[in-house]
């Protein structure tokens, strides 16, 4: 059986030739191929590891079953789709609803393992069935709406806990990220989070020693005196230990909140599988029910010791268009990196130590761009908002997830926010549809543009060459 774990050398294996790339079955030499590896890992760590931290979990865990989760997709694809896996923000806004209707670390992590048995099925689904199942229920005004829905949901989250603990370092933070993320080119603008966050880490430390200690709220909401920056943790824990794990908590109300996430991540897979495909110039089109699936089980897996969930990420992909080293190799290395990290509780400590006014900048434009990439798919789209089918719906499940409008149906049972606006979207979207007039029932492109070649061998080439 072919697992994908053996590559053959490329050219030299120093670099690509002119116009070459390094495919998914290739290699550099293997201390290039480490370093890659350690790009990948300082690619997906801003957001790696900045979820855990606002979804109230261990940082070192979502580090360790990050690389887990990556050797698992790989072996699942049979290494044919280089791809990192680390811990999907989707989640972030999922987990601030369970904790404020007063959920636990278990809590959360029960409910995500069932998006991760969802996510399974779903991938399963497609495998047998092909894509056109996806949009079959999900079109692009739905996937779009619940997306930007999930985001904006967090702005209270930011406005009422982050950014009251240290408004100025939140702001230079703010501002710092935004110019990064847009002045910077190439591999620096896709580690821009990330370099938010040494600056902020760096700003409240010059702070401290210029101002002392700041009288505003605390992590916990109390108002006191406090350092900005307190890496009293940091000296005390240890270079080598395991982090801690803990086994979730199964509660309907936290399940029906984090099952709309379901769509996020079918969307974000297709439109990753998709682009892989298209750089490698490998046709994926086979593999896009397994990817969805290893990510399902992937996730299942870390939810089930007390990890995150887990996503294919975009900022790794980007480093491979910039590289044009799409060798599986690299994703192995960066795998065995991020089981270091795991076990490393300094590593732990530092990040637990990022101070609420840093999260408060960052989570400003974080938030904000997870609800735009909303937007991004009704442009891929051509949605029509314009047609009233595609607008009332939508309209309607935006306000209720961003508002976080509640429904109570009984004493025990109620839904809220993101649930309810999904359940909003979707419903309401089908239910028009059934009544609507026949010229308002426009037949509408899959998830993003080109998808539909999952179903049609061959079409894909077909399309480039006209175009």
């Amino acid at each position: 059986m072919d697992l994908g774990v053996r590559w053959k050398l490329h050219g030299d294996g120093r670099t690509p030739a002119p116009g070459a790339v390094v495919r998914p079955d290739e290699r550099l030499s293997w201390p290039r191929t480490v370093g890659l590896g350690a790009q990948h890992v300082v690619a997906m760590f801003g957001a790696s590891f900045v979820a855990p931290v606002l979804m109230g979990l261990d940082p070192n865990l979502a580090i360790m079953m990050s690389g887990v989760a990556t050797v698992i997709f790989l072996l699942a694809t049979r290494g044919r789709v280089p791809s990192y896996l680390g811990c999907s923000l989707s989640f972030v806004g999922v987990a601030a609803v369970i904790r404020a209707q007063g959920g636990t670390s278990a809590t959360v992590t029960g409910a995500v393992l069932v998006v991760g048995i969802a996510l399974f099925l779903v991938g399963l689904a497609v495998q047998r069935f092909g894509a056109r199942i996806i949009h079959a229920a999900m079109p692009p005004i739905v996937t779009g709406a619940v997306v930007m829905l999930i985001g904006f949901n967090l702005a209270p989250v930011t406005a009422s806990t982050y950014w009251p603990q240290d408004q100025w370092t939140a702001l230079l933070v703010m501002l710092f990220t935004g110019l990064a993320v847009v002045c910077l080119r190439g591999f620096w603008s896709r580690i821009a989070i990330f370099l938010g966050l040494v600056f902020g880490y760096t700003i409240s430390w010059v702070f401290d020693q210029v101002f002392g200690k700041i009288h505003s709220v605390d992590g916990g909401g109390k108002l006191t005196d406090h350092w900005r920056l307190d890496l009293s943790g940091v000296g005390k824990a240890d270079w080598i230990g395991l982090p801690s794990f803990h086994g979730p908590a199964f509660h309907w109300s936290a399940i029906l909140v984090a099952l709309p996430v379901v769509i996020a991540l079918v969307a974000e897979n297709a439109g990753h599988v998709k682009a892989v495909g298209e750089m490698t110039g490998d046709p994926l089109d086979d593999k896009l029910g397994t990817a969805i699936s290893a990510d399902g089980v992937a996730s299942i897996l870390s939810t089930a010791v007390g990890g995150p969930p887990n996503t294919t990420y975009s900022e790794n992909i980007g480093v491979m268009a910039a590289t044009r080293v799409y060798s599986t190799a690299a994703y192995w290395a960066a795998a065995g990196f991020a089981l270091l990290f795991g076990i490393c509780p300094k590593f732990g400590a530092i990040v637990a130590a990022i101070p609420g006014g840093v999260l408060g900048g960052i989570t400003v434009i974080l938030y904000g761009m997870i609800g735009l990439l909303g937007a991004q798919i009704w442009i891929n789209a051509k949605v029509d908002l314009r047609n009233p089918l595609n607008l009332v719906p939508a309209a309607a499940g935006i306000i209720i997830g961003v508002g976080n409008v509640s429904m109570k149906f009984t004493d025990t049972f109620s839904l809220s926010g993101i649930a309810l606006g999904t359940v909003v979207v979707i419903t309401g979207y089908h239910a028009l549809r059934a009544f609507a007039p026949p010229h308002l029932k426009r037949q509408e492109p899959l998830l993003d543009e080109g998808t539909s070649s999952y179903d049609e061998p061959g079409r894909a080439g077909t399309r480039r060459a006209e175009s």
